[in-house]
């Protein structure tokens, strides 16, 4: 199997050469992550999941293996050794997928959440008519997709799972509809393409979720965990931690009660004293309009933006420029808020793309309240600093002009990602964002606790025994969560067990900011965080090695 032109570096070692053929290999699995890295080479691919096939990927993985480990260390030098490392982790990371929880038999999911439009929508990296060309020939593949799940999923699914799949797949056919529209505006003839490809594709998915619906669903089980020996080892191939999983644990409790002991001294503070849930309930109540919640975004995103600069906080590369838009319809049902990025390999620009759910005007009143109040101006401008500034969107500008190898520009660690936009939270309060106004920290801390429970729910739930009624408790009562939106949390641990990346990213950040801030760099903390951040995007576990420069 033969790299691919764009994946060419100058290294002609043995690694080098061994290393485009990982990184293709990798992305033959996961097309869809390649081209939000900005590698539209892979454009319109839909990642063949056939038993036959996947088998076929996982014989070349263990051979890929193999060779990486037979490359001599004498002839490696330090960041070369980290990076045949990083790619052993691509490698096992999917081997996990597929031979340790074998996602493609357990999940549904896998199927329904394999065919994404957005990047040839919201992106104008080529003209129209490609990106076009590229939404038909991922169109074209999803019955054939759909055709391998009704194949692959074993007869007993988890509930959980098989119910989620319902909803993703139910949010298919909007999502091509905004592709269509799209489309048309180039001219008709581009948006006829579309909808010949689309209308096979619907029919496809809709007939396979009826059949997740009338077959899989009546005899869905409640079983789902990992199991602790899987747990420990989904640590590794992700984050490269070793560290007993009752250690991660007994570190986000630890972290959670500081935390609700920090939250209770400010409530107790408050002129006259009040209850966490009273000081919560103030904070609701400071919501801007509908009709302003996308300029109110962006001021937000102008205000962090200065105030990292003003405080020196962390180097902002230039050029930069980061615009608010609406999530569109088909991402709304799942999403509150959230970050599209330039990927390191992007030839469109640096631009961002912040996208915050608006109100849905046919919702009720009540309803459109609800979901004011949760965006209220002290988490909308939390929510700000963790996918603008200093957090995803600055994160992603230094990825794309410090990582230093192929290797690295491909390598994405969930907790490192995640742990440094909520650790900013954390940094911008520390630094006074807010004008001294408790109810900053207030926000800070409220999404602190959730990431907190996360942690533990997924350890709880994969390991521990935790049933979801416990974890649906655990949100409730240490996070201040009502029933529903506590519930939705729960079952999200059941399938993604990673959500404990918030907490453990962070945590992570935090300890190496501790041993290595004041030695390493005098105390400047812009110093700390731009050498952080040079390293790309790396497994939390090995911070402390790249920091120590060993």
């Amino acid at each position: 199997m033969s790299a691919r032109p764009d994946l060419e570096s100058t290294d002609r070692s043995e690694l080098g050469l061994l290393e485009a053929e990982v990184v293709d290999h990798v992305f033959h699995l996961s097309p869809g992550y390649a081209v939000f890295l900005g590698l539209h080479r892979y454009d319109g691919r839909v990642p063949d999941l056939s038993a036959s096939a996947t088998a076929e990927w996982v014989a070349h993985s263990l051979r890929l293996l193999e060779r990486l480990r037979a490359v001599p260390e004498d002839r490696l030098s330090e960041p070369r050794r980290l990076d045949r490392m990083l790619l052993e982790l691509l490698l096992e990371s999917s081997l996990f997928d597929l031979t340790e929880s074998f996602d493609l038999e357990r999940n549904p999911m896998s199927f329904v959440g394999a065919v994404s439009l957005t990047s040839y929508m919201v992106r104008e990296y080529a003209p129209l008519a490609d990106r076009v060309e590229a939404m038909v020939r991922a169109l074209e593949a999803v019955p054939r997709l759909m055709a391998q799940g009704r194949a692959r999923l074993r007869p007993e699914l988890p509930k959980p799972f098989v119910q989620l799949a319902i909803s993703m797949g139910g949010g298919l056919p909007s999502h091509f509809a905004e592709a269509e529209e799209a489309a048309r505006r180039g001219g008709a003839e581009l948006g006829g393409r579309v909808a010949a490809a689309r209308a096979p594709a619907e029919v496809a998915d809709l007939d396979f979720l009826h059949r997740l619906r009338e077959e899989w669903l009546p005899r869905a089980v409640d079983e789902f965990a990992l199991g602790a020996e899987r747990y420990q080892r989904l640590l590794w191939v992700r984050e490269g931690i070793r560290t007993p999983t009752a250690e991660v644990l007994a570190s986000g409790r630890a972290d959670l009660a500081r935390n609700q002991a920090r939250l209770k001294e400010i409530a107790r503070g408050s002129v006259p004293p009040v209850t966490v849930e009273a000081l919560l309930e103030g904070m609701y109540r400071r919501h801007t309009t509908a009709a302003n919640l996308v300029p109110q975004a962006q001021a937000f995103v102008n205000e962090t933006r200065e105030f990292v600069e003003a405080q020196k906080l962390v180097t902002i590369p230039t050029p930069s420029s980061c615009r608010v838009e609406e999530t569109p319809s088909y991402g709304r049902a799942l999403s509150t808020a959230s970050m599209n990025p330039p990927g390191p390999f992007d030839v469109a620009g640096d631009e961002g793309i912040y996208f915050v759910t608006p109100v849905d005007p046919t919702w009720s009143p009540e309803r459109q309240e609800q979901w004011l109040r949760s965006m209220n101006d002290p988490m909308l401008r939390n929510i700000t600093v963790h996918e603008v500034y200093p957090g995803h969107y600055l994160q992603f500008l230094h990825f794309r002009r410090g990582a230093a190898s192929l290797t690295r520009k491909v390598y994405l660690s969930a907790s490192f990602t995640e742990g440094w936009a909520h650790y900013a939270e954390q940094l911008a309060v520390e630094a006074g964002l807010g004008a001294g106004s408790p109810e900053a920290e207030v926000a800070q801390l409220h999404d602190a606790l959730l990431r907190d429970c996360r942690l533990i729910a997924s350890i709880g739930l994969h390991t521990g025994g935790m049933s979801l009624p416990e974890a649906t408790q655990l949100f409730q009562r240490e996070a201040y969560f009502e029933a529903l939106p506590a519930e939705r949390e729960a079952v999200r641990g059941t399938f993604n067990p990673e959500y404990f990346c918030y907490t453990l990213g962070k945590l992570a950040i935090l300890d190496a900011r501790t041993k290595f801030l004041a030695g390493a760099f005098g105390g400047s903390l812009r110093a700390f965080h731009d050498r952080l951040l040079s390293f790309g995007c790396p497994p939390v576990g090995l911070l402390e090695t790249l920091l120590s420069g060993a």
